[in-house]
């Protein structure tokens, strides 16, 4: 492969060991929530997070503790594109990826001796190397390969535990198939995914982490999002790309109360999730879609209608609390699943959608709990508490 390493750890480009640890604040954690049981009935949950003092006490070691370190490379690696954060303000569908390399590079979690390593990020780009003309999608799983026998060749830490204690990011689909010659990633390596589906014999449960696929936003929040008085009960648009999605327009696309679309919107999007009072994440190609993301941020509570979907940061969130999951089957039962739900339920979804939205969120500068901190507290969780001596 025609890129390097560079073999002195000193050349990493930007370590950021002195940036003040973020000021914490739990008061306001708990919340009251429902939800719905597997008969299509309403459960009460108590509380967003699993375990809240946990969280609470976790959170704070890894904020102060948590080291990771990044592989280094230089603006003239000839794979600097591909390698390196990008210098713009990620965006797009899958921007997850790059907003995650891009604010651990400016983070106080990067360090650039190993010994001090928690873990060890692997930085390459599957999205950029998707678009990038020398590799495409026929050369990726080579880049791949080659990228770990020279990560192997160069420095001792990734044979020292046989990749374990390593980990790499994507929010592209073909990242599922790029580590098809890199078989030690699969079975070894901690895997940061949009495409987290536990059907998928590429994705292990419990050692890789769901990443959250979510559209890049700007601060302000959008209009009446705190309103739960909506005119719809449910919406969704997109392409008809798989069975379930084939399964639910022909269900309910007449259905006047449910704004159910094949192929995109000929008003606003935006409007349509803000009117509506559940919006549908429907499985299509993969279980991942940015749907998640967008009912959140316009303060819709999401319905998860994606089979094996191992949801974003499911160790911590109950998501119970602020979201629905039907299985595919139930898409018949849908109308009501949803009407079967009383106001005061609804009422306290809606309230926990407003709280856990913070969670889904990228900053280039990190804010407390944003889905880069969520995101480090998975790979917290992931770590190894067996520490290697380096030699």
């Amino acid at each position: 492969m025609g890129f390097c390493l560079n073999s002195k750890v000193s050349n990493l480009q930007t370590p950021i060991e002195s940036q003040t640890h973020s000021s914490l604040d739990f008061d306001l954690l708990g919340r009251n929530l429902g939800g719905v049981d597997d008969h299509g009935k309403t459960a009460v949950n108590e509380i967003i997070f699993h375990d809240q003092d946990i969280f609470k006490q976790d959170y704070l070691k890894m904020n102060k503790s948590f080291k990771i370190f990044m592989y280094p490379h230089n603006k003239n690696d000839p794979f600097a594109n591909i390698l390196l954060p990008v210098d713009f303000e990620p965006e797009g569908n899958y921007a997850s990826e790059s907003f995650f390399k891009k604010t651990l590079n400016n983070s106080h979690f990067l360090t650039n001796d190993p010994a001090k390593a928690d873990l060890f990020y692997l930085p390459f780009s599957i999205a950029r190397l998707r678009h990038d003309p020398r590799v495409g999608i026929d050369g990726i799983q080579d880049f791949i390969k080659d990228y770990i026998y020279n990560v192997s060749h160069y420095y001792p830490y990734w044979n020292r535990t046989g990749g374990a204690d390593h980990f790499y990011v994507s929010c592209h689909s073909i990242g599922r198939v790029a580590i098809n010659k890199a078989e030690e990633i699969k079975l070894n390596a901690i895997q940061v995914v949009c495409s987290s589906s536990y059907f998928q014999s590429a994705y292990v449960p419990h050692k890789d982490a769901s990443l959250p696929q979510i559209w890049p936003r700007v601060d302000d929040d959008p209009p009446r999002i705190t309103s739960s008085q909506r005119k719809k009960l449910a919406f969704f648009a997109g392409s008809i790309n798989s069975p379930v999605r084939q399964k639910l327009v022909e269900t309910w696309q007449n259905d006047t109360t449910m704004s159910v679309h094949a192929g995109h919107l000929n008003t606003s999007y935006e409007e349509a999730l803000q009117d509506s009072k559940f919006c549908l994440h429907v499985k299509g190609f993969e279980v991942n879609t940015a749907r998640i993301g967008d009912a959140l941020y316009h303060g819709c509570v999401p319905v998860i209608i994606a089979n094996h979907y191992d949801l974003p940061f499911a160790d911590i969130l109950n998501w119970k609390s602020f979201s629905l999951v039907i299985a595919t089957l139930d898409i018949p039962l849908l109308q009501r699943i949803l009407r079967g739900l009383s106001d005061d339920e609804y009422a306290s979804l809606h309230k926990n959608v407003l709280e856990v939205r913070k969670h889904f969120r990228w900053h280039v500068t990190p804010v407390d709990y944003d889905a880069f901190y969520m995101v480090m507290y998975e790979l917290w969780l992931r770590r190894s508490s067996i520490r290697v001596p380096l030699s």
